[in-house]
Parts: C-alpha cells; sequence; structure tokens
C-alpha cells in the first residue's frame, strides 16, 4: 500500500482551516502540511508497508541453539488509532530458537514494522511475539511492551508520568515463568 502524500498534506491543510488557523498566511503553518505528511508516511504509516517474513530474511541456521534469545532495549514509537496522538517506548523479545536463528537487527525492524503503523500497544505486542514464533519456527516467543501513551497523560497531569506494560507469551514461553520474568 502506498501512502499519497499529497493528499495527506491537503487533509492537515484542511484540519488547520477547520481549527482556524491559515497555512498559507502564518509562516510557520506554510510548510507545516508537508511536514507533517512525510513525518505521517515515514513514521507513522511505514510498518503498513513492510512485511513481517521478509523482514525476518534467511534465518542462520547450523548454529548450536542458546537456551533463549532475548533483545532489549528496542526504543520504538507508534500512534494510537483512537485519538491519532502518538506513544512511545521500549520493547523486550524473546525467543527459544529451534534450528534458526534470526540477525538481532533484524527483530528490532520486526518491531518497528509492527509499531510504525496505527495500532494498539497490546496488538502490537502479539503480533511481534506471534511474527518471530511463526517466522522463526522457534519453541516460544514472546514480547514485552513499555510505553508512554499520550493518550493518558495529554487529558492532565494526574497521569502524565504513567507508563503502560503489555505481554505476550506463545509456544512453550506461555509454560516457562522463569523466561517471563527475564
Amino acid at each position: 500500500m502506498l501512502h499519497d502524500r499529497e493528499a495527506i498534506a491537503a487533509a492537515v491543510t484542511a484540519l488547520l482551516r477547520a481549527a482556524g488557523l491559515d497555512p498559507s498566511g502564518d509562516a510557520d503553518l506554510r510548510q507545516t502540511p508537508a511536514r507533517v505528511a512525510k513525518m505521517w508516511v515515514e513514521e507513522f504509516l511505514a510498518g503498513t508497508t513492510m512485511d513481517p517474513s521478509k523482514i525476518l530474511g534467511e534465518p542462520v541456521v547450523g548454529e548450536p541453539d542458546p537456551d533463549v534469545v532475548i533483545v532489549s532495549g528496542l526504543r520504538f514509537h507508534s500512534m494510537c488509532p483512537h485519538h491519532l496522538v502518538p506513544f512511545r517506548g521500549v520493547a523486550r523479545l524473546a525467543y527459544l530458537p529451534a534450528g534458526k536463528l534470526a540477525g538481532f537487527g533484524r527483530l528490532a525492524d520486526l518491531v518497528e514494522c509492527f509499531t510504525k503503523r496505527l495500532t494498539l500497544q497490546e496488538r502490537a505486542t502479539h503480533q511481534i511475539a506471534n511474527a518471530v514464533w511463526r517466522g522463526l519456527g522457534a519453541r516460544g516467543a514472546g514480547c514485552v511492551m513499555e510505553a508512554e501513551q499520550w493518550c493518558l497523560a495529554l487529558p492532565g497531569e494526574r497521569h502524565d508520568r504513567s507508563r503502560v506494560v503489555t505481554a505476550a507469551f506463545v509456544g512453550e514461553m506461555t509454560e516457562r515463568p522463569d523466561l517471563k520474568a527475564q
């Protein structure tokens, strides 16, 4: 799916005008529609054009399987489909190899695939765990995401320091509390 930057820019212009602002008459707003369209296409919608199976690519085979592979500190940002405000955080993903290993950078790219789109944090967490599990034929996989949800933080200072943690485990990871804790 290709995204129409011109249509997005036109929609932003219409939004600004509906808010009583004139992008053609205000120097601060002249380039705003084009900038917003670029940001949306490159940061908030890019994941919709990514194919998780292609991201994982050719796995590494012939290496001894470690007990578990854990990659943490994977920073991400996304856009809430309910309020169209961003959320950002850190993901940790793990899998139990079964003869196939993935490059660490490919795992980071997989997180981007499911977060650079309009999505719920809960949904992305499940999609990432399932993509690793199925894509690598792993014995199990898990994903934990911790994020600052701006739709929760913006409406007042009462929740401005809140963090939302979501976790999804599939396969043998569901039966391993020791690995879930990691």
